[in-house]
C-alpha cells in the first residue's frame, strides 16, 4: 500500500506539533504505521544553519532563507521517499506550503517558491491550524525568534495562508479552540480524505 503524506500549517504556536503528536498516537493505536517529520530539521547541516539564522547569527535575505528552507526538505527527501514507498503515514510538522505563506509575506513570489519544491513529495493533505498573531505571543511571550517577534509579518503569512487553504481543498481550522475538539475534527478529516483508517 502507497504511503500518505499529511501536512499541519499554521503560525508559530498554532498547535501543529500538539496535533500532529496526537494524530500520531491515535493513528498508531489503530495499527498505522506513523512518522512524525519536523521542518526546519535542526539536526542536518542546512538546518543548523537555519537555526543559527533565526537566532540573529547570520544574516540572510527573505530569498536566501527560503532557499534553505527547501533545501532542508531536500536533504529529507530521500526519507520522506522511502517512507511513502513503505506505506507509512508521514506526519510533517510545517513543509511546503510554510515557504510559500512565509516567503509571500516577506514579498516574495509564490509561482517560484511553489517551484523549486516541485520535485518534493506532495502531501495528499494538508490541515491550517489557524490563530491570529495576538494568539501566537499570548501563547509564547519569551524566546521568539526573528519571525516571531514581527507581528505585522505574521498578519501577512496568516493572509497567505488563507489564500492557500481556499484554493487547494485544504482543511482550516480555528486553532484558538479546544485542543481535543479540534483533534477529533482532524481524525475524522483524515479519515474522510484518504479513506482510512
Amino acid at each position: 500500500m502507497a504511503g500518505v503524506l499529511l501536512a499541519f500549517e499554521g503560525l508559530d504556536q498554532s498547535g501543529k506539533q500538539t496535533q500532529a503528536g496526537l494524530l500520531h498516537d491515535r493513528l498508531t493505536a489503530a495499527g498505522h504505521r506513523i512518522r512524525l517529520l519536523s521542518f526546519p530539521d535542526y539536526e542536518t547541516a542546512i538546518g543548523r544553519e537555519l537555526q543559527q539564522a533565526l537566532q540573529g547569527g547570520r544574516h540572510y535575505g527573505p530569498d536566501v532563507m527560503q532557499l534553505l528552507y527547501v533545501a532542508n526538505r531536500y536533504e529529507r527527501k530521500p526519507d520522506l521517499l522511502a517512507g511513502l514507498g513503505a506505506g507509512e503515514i508521514l506526519i510533517c510538522d510545517r513543509y511546503v506550503a510554510s515557504s510559500v505563506a512565509y516567503g509571500e509575506a516577506q514579498g516574495l513570489d509564490a509561482g517560484w517558491l511553489l517551484d523549486i519544491q516541485r520535485f518534493l513529495p506532495p502531501p495528499d493533505l494538508t490541515i491550517l491550524l489557524d490563530i491570529d498573531p495576538a494568539t501566537a505571543v499570548r501563547r509564547k511571550a519569551v524566546g521568539r525568534d526573528r519571525y516571531e517577534r514581527d507581528l505585522d509579518l505574521l498578519a501577512r503569512v496568516r493572509q497567505s495562508y488563507h489564500r492557500l487553504a481556499a484554493g487547494n481543498g485544504w482543511v482550516h481550522l480555528d486553532g484558538a479552540r479546544d485542543r481535543e475538539a479540534i483533534a477529533a475534527e482532524i481524525f475524522t478529516a483524515v479519515a474522510r480524505r484518504l479513506g482510512r483508517p
